[in-house]
């Protein structure tokens, strides 16, 4: 499972390719000739084709000329695209900020102000509470913020940007299906930069497939019901593979001479493996010996924690492809139903630039070490290269950036 789910990874990773859009371009520059022009006439021409293939999808005119007769496009959108802190941020910062007192706190509370509701949703999907309230409290904070940019325009700005417009547009025309269905007006259709919506931040292809009504008033509404929402949540979980009665994953203490050049998604190993290595529980307990696969994962470097994570873990990047994310939901979840703080906190690191980053994947490409196409993005690709390039310099090899790799590659870094 783990390396069909390692090859998912560096496909969708690959992809992600860095591009600065004409329309980004054109905004930076005040003096206005015809060729900074070029990007909104670009803009509008493919408006226009848009609205053709809505038509031809069945989507009513009425709903074309209510959400895409006066869009304009959103610079914005392009600019937190190219910035998204899960490829951008270092573990250490992106993990205090996410899992914090407040929000386990407010976990705990929300746990038990909804305990009926989610012992329900376990028995039907087989998701535990607590996994459902990490998700909650990631996405919107529980519902305390969910976003307040138009979905339609941020769809419609990303179908029209060269990175990963046949995505967008794809989300684009579910989310004008959407709307007709629900008969939602575009002023209320408020979300995320990417057009996630809702409590749960839900993309318009999973609302379409998996939103379901929880409250039975024969609605589904994400952004005003709990109930729908959550069993949404829940649903859909359960549709990406969720294994009742099996954690995420756990945080684990590794031996002093531990062979980092082992971790990484592509070397999932038996448990019993895992134990013969010296991985052991952080309380020194063994973490067993039966037939269940992982992975161990450094995120932060030898350094800082280690976790050997599971199938679910592999699910909850379905939901949001990032290992950081992923982490995250685990932890908090676990943090929200009782347990304590990491044996072992990150430890702090500066943030990599994208462009730190693509060159040092041009330089391990150079050398002859495969971390997919150069994009600046931090995947698992770009882990596995560099760990083969540490374990040739006999260095400890555990797929993390530092500034040792760097100097070792040639590669000044200012910070």
């Amino acid at each position: 499972m783990f390396n069909n789910f390692f090859v998912l990874s560096l496909v969708l990773t690959t992809v992600t390719a860095l591009f600065v859009s004409p329309a980004t371009r054109a905004q930076e520059t005040p003096i206005k000739t015809s060729i900074e022009q070029t990007p909104q006439i670009e803009f509008k021409q493919c408006v226009t084709k848009l609205k053709h293939q809505a038509h031809e999808q069945g989507v009513s005119q009425q709903i074309i000329d209510a959400n895409l007769a006066t869009v304009t496009h959103n610079a914005k959108v392009i600019e937190y695209d190219r910035r998204q802190p899960e490829f951008s941020e270092s573990f250490d910062s992106y993990f205090n900020k996410r899992v914090n007192l407040w929000r386990i706190e407010k976990g705990r509370k929300m746990l038990a102000e909804h305990k009926k509701l989610l012992l329900n949703l376990q028995h039907t999907y087989g998701v535990p509470p607590h996994y459902l309230m990490s998700f909650w409290g990631l996405e919107t904070n529980f519902g305390t913020y969910k976003g307040k940019m138009s979905i339609i325009r941020s769809l419609v700005t990303l179908a029209c940007d060269p990175r990963r417009s046949e995505f967008f547009t794809k989300e684009l025309m579910l989310a004008l299906k959407l709307a007709e269905r629900e008969s939602l007006d575009p002023k209320v259709m408020l979300g995320s930069w990417a057009g996630a919506m809702g409590h749960t931040q839900f993309m318009p292809s999973a609302y379409m497939q998996y939103a379901v009504d929880g409250d039975g008033d024969n609605k589904v509404d994400l952004w005003n019901s709990i109930p729908d929402a959550l069993t949404s949540a829940a649903n859909f979980l359960n549709h990406l593979g969720w294994k009742p009665g099996f954690r995420w994953g756990r945080e684990v203490s590794l031996t002093e001479d531990f062979g980092y050049q082992n971790s990484g998604m592509d070397n999932a190993k038996l448990l019993a493996s895992w134990s013969k290595m010296g991985v052991s529980k952080t309380n020194g307990k063994s973490i067993g010996t039966s037939s269940i696969e992982a992975a161990l994962l450094v995120p932060g470097g030898h350094k800082g924690p280690a976790f050997l994570v599971y199938d679910n873990f592999s699910v909850i990047m379905r939901w949001n492809h990032s290992q950081f994310y992923a982490i995250a939901v685990g932890r908090l979840a676990e943090r929200i139903a009782g347990s304590g703080k990491l044996h072992r906190p990150p430890v702090k690191t500066p943030n990599i630039t994208v462009g730190q980053l693509l060159a040092l994947q041009e330089k391990l490409t150079t050398l002859g070490f495969d971390v997919g196409k150069p994009d600046g993005i931090m995947g698992p690709a770009t882990q596995k290269g560099i760990r083969q390039f540490q374990f040739s310099k006999k260095m400890i090899a555990d797929g993390f950036p530092d500034t040792t790799v760097f100097a070792a590659l040639g590669i000044e870094l200012t910070f």
